[in-house]
C-alpha cells in the first residue's frame, strides 16, 4: 500500500501539527528526497521530533524509512497524485479524460477506505448483521439513499429490516428492539444530535450500533459498538460527495457479498426473492 495512500486515508484522524505534515508530504512528495528531518522541521515550523514521531506512528521505524518508502511509490506511479490518472483527450472521445480521472479518484477513495476498515472488523459486521433479530436502519437527507438500498439488499436475503429516513417514526419503532437486534446509522458527519440520540437508546435495550461515517472523530461513532468509516477526500465540491457515495457503496457492497456467501441458503433466498420481483414485473 503507498505510504502516500495511508497518509491521505488517516488524515482526518491527525492532530493539526501532523496534518501540517501530511499535507506536505502530499503536496510537495517530489522534494522530500532534498529534506532531512530537521529540514523537513524547519520548513514546517515544528520540531524534529515531530516529524519522527509521525514516522513512526505511519509504522516506518524513522523519518528515512518513510522517506524511502515514498521514493519507492513515487517511482511506481502509485503516489495516490490525481493528476497521474488524468487521461489524455482522445479525438474520438472528448470525454474520456474527465471519465479516467473520475474513475481513478474514485478507485483511490475505495482503496483508501478499505485501509482504514481492517477485514476483521468488517467480518465482524457482517457476522451481526448475518445473526440479527432485526436490523434496523435511518439515515436522514441524502444519507438515506444508501440506507435504504442496503435494506431493500439484506431484504432479499430473507433479514428482517426496519427502515426509516424519519428520527420520531425510528424512535417508536425501537421500544420493539431486544439485544438480539442491529442498528445502522447512516450519516456522512456524524453530528446529528437527533441520530445519536436514537443510537443511545437503541443501546439502552442493548442492541448493537453500528455508525457508518466519514472517517473523523464525530458524536455518532462515540456513541457505536462498532464503526464503517469512509475516506473521501477532494477539493472540489461538486466531486467529493460522487467519490464518499461511491467508497460508501463499494465498502457496503463487501459485506452485502460475505452475507450471501455466509451460508444459510443465502444465495438460494435471494435467487428465490429476485425472482418473484421478476414475475412482477413481466406484462
Amino acid at each position: 500500500m503507498s505510504p502516500l495512500l495511508k497518509i491521505r486515508a488517516e488524515r482526518d484522524q491527525m492532530s493539526a501539527i501532523e496534518r501540517r505534515i501530511a499535507d506536505f508530504l502530499l503536496e510537495e512528495a517530489h522534494l522530500l528526497r532534498d529534506y532531512s528531518s530537521q529540514q523537513l522541521a524547519n520548513a514546517l515550523k515544528i520540531s524534529q521530533s515531530s516529524v519522527v514521531k509521525f514516522s513512526q506512528k505511519l509504522g516506518f521505524k524513522g523519518y528515512p524509512d518513510l522517506k524511502y518508502s515514498i521514493g519507492e511509490s513515487i517511482a511506481r506511479g502509485d503516489a495516490g497524485d490525481s493528476a497521474s490518472g488524468s487521461a489524455e483527450p482522445s479525438a474520438d472521445d472528448p470525454h474520456a479524460a474527465l471519465a479516467e480521472n473520475l474513475w481513478y479518484i474514485k478507485t483511490r477513495a475505495e482503496q483508501e477506505t478499505r485501509l482504514i476498515n481492517p477485514a476483521s472488523g468488517i467480518d465482524a459486521i457482517a457476522r451481526l448483521i448475518g445473526k440479527a433479530g432485526k436490523v434496523f436502519l435511518i439515515g436522514l437527507g441524502e444519507d438515506g439513499i444508501p440506507a435504504r438500498a442496503f435494506a431493500m439488499r439484506l431484504s432479499l436475503l430473507d433479514i428482517l429490516t426496519v427502515h426509516h429516513f424519519d428520527a420520531v417514526l425510528m424512535t417508536a419503532s425501537i421500544s420493539t428492539a431486544t439485544k438480539a437486534d442491529v442498528l445502522l446509522v447512516f450519516s456522512e458527519h456524524g453530528q446529528q444530535t437527533n441520530l445519536c440520540k436514537i443510537s443511545r437508546q437503541f443501546r439502552e435495550r442493548h442492541g448493537k450500533v453500528i455508525s457508518v461515517t466519514r472517517h473523523s472523530a464525530n458524536p455518532l461513532r462515540a456513541h457505536a459498538d462498532h464503526s464503517l468509516l469512509v475516506s473521501a477526500h477532494d477539493d472540489r465540491a461538486h466531486i467529493e460527495p460522487l467519490i464518499y457515495h461511491s467508497a460508501l457503496r463499494h465498502l457496503l457492497d463487501m459485506i452485502f457479498v460475505l452475507l450471501c456467501e455466509s451460508g444459510k441458503n443465502r444465495l438460494d433466498q435471494l435467487e428465490s426473492n429476485l425472482e418473484r420481483i421478476h414475475s412482477l414485473m413481466e406484462p
